[in-house]
């Protein structure tokens, strides 16, 4: 393929995918181990493709109804690559088109907001720059109990 060619698919555009990206659990224990990030890349027609490159992620406290949402940040950042052969097979998710990043911090509470930022450098130089408010879930409503009618003893 010729470099002019080439060039028509690689990325100009970088997501941090808003639904899948979540706190999650998996190592399958029951508890959350911490961000798990679904990062995409776009080409000059919107669709999505690959990049070599490092990615560096940030998570800080979620500041609501202000101009930056961004409070203090909660972990030193993660650097995650996708520069090797060896990474592009190790990250890449052929059904969502996405690269995955699991980013460990079992403190994270699933019930919080965060503030989850992800600045790429790409390996020929190009930057892209993507920020996403993580929602806490919402705890599951108990059942509403109804009191049992009890009869005094004896009584029908």
């Amino acid at each position: 393929m010729a470099e002019g060619a080439a060039a028509l698919f690689a990325p100009t555009a970088m997501r941090i995918h808003p639904i899948f990206t979540q706190v999650r659990d998996w190592t399958g224990d029951g508890n959350v181990d911490g961000v798990e990030v679904l990062l995409e890349f776009q080409d000059r027609f919107g669709d999505p493709t690959k990049a070599a490159g490092t990615v560096l992620f940030e998570l800080f406290e979620y500041r609501p109804a202000n101009p930056d949402p961004r409070g203090a940040r909660l972990a030193n950042p993660f650097v995650g690559s996708i520069v090797s052969v060896e990474e592009q097979r190790l990250r890449w998710n052929r059904t969502s088109r996405t690269y995955t990043f699991q980013l460990a911090l079992p403190a994270i509470s699933p019930r919080r907001d965060y503030v989850l930022t992800a600045a790429f450098r790409a390996a020929d130089g190009g930057r892209f720059f993507d920020r996403v408010v993580l929602k806490g879930q919402e705890p599951a409503s108990e059942p509403a109990t109804q009191p049992v009618n009890q009869s005094p003893a004896g009584l029908p």
